[in-house]
């Protein structure tokens, strides 16, 4: 009789609910709060990446000419964005583009950092193919760790390409023409 009195006294006893509900409740919240941490970072990086890409077609268009150092300048100033991510994980590549009579885009140059120069031919999109004009690509590429799930879903390459007209008239990069 003792026992099931004790029995029916502990479950009239309140006091220690609200312990219960926080260790039911903590972990997810503290999953919503870390979830949210990544995915606002993620976005954060994925959004440099695009401003990255942007930089480069932009700088890059609007020289007649542009010389190593030049390149060296357009490429740092461009990797700057990424900061305060590491900027080693970060390929950026810039390549003037010549769409001859017959709409066949060919590269004429194309530099680095990090990444694969582009060469020989190349698939522009159709609504950019016009015919005996010039075009700049640039691209930019970064390898995202997430913080806390990384575990979960790896390194995530997120990328961006951007294809700008010349300003004023294709650039020459050190001796080699685009035209």
């Amino acid at each position: 009789m003792s026992l099931l009195r004790s029995i029916a006294r502990l479950g009239r006893d309140k006091r220690g609910v609200s312990a219960v509900e926080f260790a039911l409740l903590a972990p997810v919240m503290i999953g919503l709060y870390l979830g949210c941490a990544e995915i606002a970072d993620g976005v954060g990086s994925d959004r440099k990446v695009s401003l990255i890409a942007a930089a480069l077609a932009n700088l890059s268009a609007q020289a007649t000419t542009i010389s190593t150092s030049d390149m060296t300048n357009i490429l740092d100033a461009s990797g700057a964005i990424i900061t305060p991510y590491t900027a080693s994980k970060l390929k950026m590549t810039v390549t003037c583009i010549k769409i001859d009579a017959s709409k066949n885009a060919t590269v004429k140059w194309s530099v680095t950092r990090n990444g694969t120069a582009n060469s020989g031919t190349i698939t522009i999109p159709s609504a950019l193919a016009v015919a005996n004009s010039y075009l700049i690509l640039s691209e930019a590429s970064y390898a995202y760790t997430p913080t806390v799930g990384y575990t979960i879903s790896g390194t995530l390459n997120l990328s961006d390409k951007m294809y700008m007209s010349p300003r004023i008239t294709a650039p020459t990069y050190g001796t080699t023409t685009c035209t």
